[in-house]
């Protein structure tokens, strides 16, 4: 099952329980790979949908910081069980010191490194950790590391 179809059936589902947050969630996200589908004309595949998934929570984690920010914690809240409903359709998230295991693996491989070199190590390890990863995680991961050279 892909995971366009998981929810597409979640949608059906929420829609027949009346839970109007997890339906409109749902139909946004389809919305949203319905979109990129019409924009490319490569094959859409759960690749593809997971890079949909993946600016989804980052627009959420986004918007829940400058909701915050503004003192409107009702909205953050929605955003954040938004994030959840998402979340649960990406893949497992990786932890921090996986990530930076993976990342002694990519400097290693590369030989020497240094600070100049944080774009190529990160489009490295963002390619082999793509939907797995949290981009604003590994970029302070790599800079620790690249740093303590």
């Amino acid at each position: 099952m892909t995971i366009l179809t998981t929810i597409e059936s979640d949608l059906k589902n929420a829609i027949k329980n009346k839970h109007e947050l997890l339906s409109s969630t749902l139909r946004m996200l389809k919305s949203d790979i319905m979109y990129e589908k019409t924009k490319g004309t490569e094959e859409l595949t759960d690749e593809k949908i997971v890079e949909v998934l993946t600016r989804s929570a980052k627009r959420r984690k986004e918007a829940i910081a400058e909701y915050e920010k503004a003192g409107r914690d009702d909205l953050a809240s929605k955003e954040r069980q938004e994030l959840e409903i998402i979340m649960k359709y990406l893949p497992q998230q990786m932890s921090e010191a996986e990530i930076a295991a993976h990342i002694d693996a990519v400097i290693a491989s590369m030989g020497t490194v240094t600070k100049k070199d944080m774009g190529r190590v990160m489009g490295q390890v963002m390619k082999d950790l793509k939907g797995r990863a949290d981009g604003q995680v590994v970029k302070q991961i790599v800079q620790n590391k690249l740093e303590n050279l």
